[in-house]
């Protein structure tokens, strides 16, 4: 906690027998002083309770104000620097009130601003509001941005004042072409806009706490490249769900990805479903209710008869809904079962959440701002992204101008 104390030094008394009056500044074991550049003699100091008491001069009174401006302003530019560091220097403290031309190393560099983003960011992640794979993804982009300095300016770190447009589009070529990770040189155009677009986040946030001024990642205008997604048609689902597989590991997956294909949940939100999710609505429908980790927005699901199999399959059999698999086994497994059902689509997890979008839920007719609220979706340009317009859907829709014409 700060404290601020005045006191006078009386063994600097001036002729007129005034005493400076200084500001003496406490904080975590450390501590400094401060002239404060009014005096007055040691007497009515003493008398006036340290100008705490009822006070008679005027002149006495300009000096009681002018030391509640001053402890004010200790507080405001303490504010401003704990605000970038919760470990504020008092030395550089002071020579901000005395007005001392700050050296470049106080000024809040851009590895400092996305430390204390992914500071504030873990904190969220601790109670449940993100989840702990986006932190990941954000500590990814301060590895980046530290690599990206030393190769580009041979530094570790540069004020964030300093981040101009060039700087940023040096970023994006070094991610596009220079950078390394896991024996892989350069990120996709879509990746690099991601992490770029993260930047600017980490930045709004800055300015939010009053840290930045304005956003240098403002200007970017990066854009992702869509792609069609991979889903599979009812027929390759069919052929999944019916496959006899014998090997227990590819069953327990055939089932988590069947699970997914149905309620078109993420993976880190299928592995956090529990018994306390699943409501009965009126007395014959089941739902699964649950809010996205990623979005904390809520995706309630109607229980499909696929999914109610694969509950009652795995009841009582581990602590969650359906038994959990780590992402990366998960991916690698499914190629597995691709094999097996002769499937020759790249099988992930997000194809089930691609599946469930497209064949599921609009191939079935069902509207396209149902199987958004469904997804967890803030917008339903976000589901589109997803959901691809089937052909027999077209040919439904075409039937009726046809029948109207003829």
């Amino acid at each position: 906690m700060l404290k601020v104390i005045f006191y006078i030094k009386t063994q600097k008394a001036g002729r007129n027998g005034e005493s400076p009056i200084f500001a003496r500044i406490n904080y975590q074991n450390q501590e400094t002083s401060i002239s404060t550049g009014k005096s007055i003699t040691a007497e009515r100091w003493k008398e006036t309770a340290r100008l705490r008491l009822l006070l008679k001069t005027e002149k006495e009174k300009v000096i009681k104000n002018a030391l509640e401006n001053f402890q004010l302003a200790v507080e405001r530019k303490f504010g401003e620097l704990y605000r970038i560091d919760r470990v504020v220097s008092l030395q550089l403290l002071k020579e901000e009130l005395s007005g001392v031309p700050v050296n470049k190393k106080s000024e809040v560099t851009i590895m400092q601003v996305i430390k204390k983003y992914n500071l504030y960011f873990k904190r969220k992640v601790g109670i449940g509001e993100r989840s702990a794979a986006s932190l990941q993804k954000y500590e990814r982009c301060g590895i980046l941005m530290k690599n990206f300095i030393l190769q580009e300016y041979n530094k570790d770190d540069m004020p964030a004042e300093e981040i101009t447009s060039s700087f940023v589009y040096k970023l994006e070529e070094f991610l596009k072409f220079d950078t390394k990770f896991q024996n892989r040189i350069g990120i996709k155009n879509n990746s690099v806009v991601k992490y770029i677009r993260m930047y600017k986040t980490v930045c709004n946030h800055a300015i939010k706490m009053e840290i930045l001024q304005k956003n240098p990642f403002k200007i970017y205008d990066g854009r992702i490249s869509v792609k069609d997604a991979v889903f599979l048609s009812q027929e390759e689902l069919d052929r999944i769900e019916n496959k006899a597989i014998s090997i227990e590991r590819l069953e327990r997956v055939r089932d988590i990805f069947l699970f997914c294909c149905y309620t078109g949940y993420a993976p880190v939100d299928t592995v956090n479903l529990t018994s306390g999710n699943l409501l009965r609505k009126g007395k014959k429908e089941l739902w699964l209710m649950t809010s996205r980790t990623k979005t904390d927005i809520r995706e309630n699901v109607p229980v499909l008869p696929p999914v109610l199999r694969i509950i009652e399959k795995y009841d009582g059999k581990q602590n969650g809904l359906i038994p959990m698999i780590s992402n990366q086994k998960m991916n690698a497994y499914l190629k597995e079962i691709a094999d097996i059902c002769s499937i020759t689509k790249n099988l992930t997890w997000y194809v089930a959440r691609h599946t469930f979008a497209t064949t599921v839920t609009l191939g079935n007719g069902v509207r396209i701002e149902h199987v958004s609220a469904m997804m967890g979706h803030t917008n339903i340009k976000q589901t589109q992204h997803y959901a691809k317009v089937l052909d027999h859907n077209v040919m439904e829709d075409m039937a009726k101008v046809m029948r109207r014409y003829k």
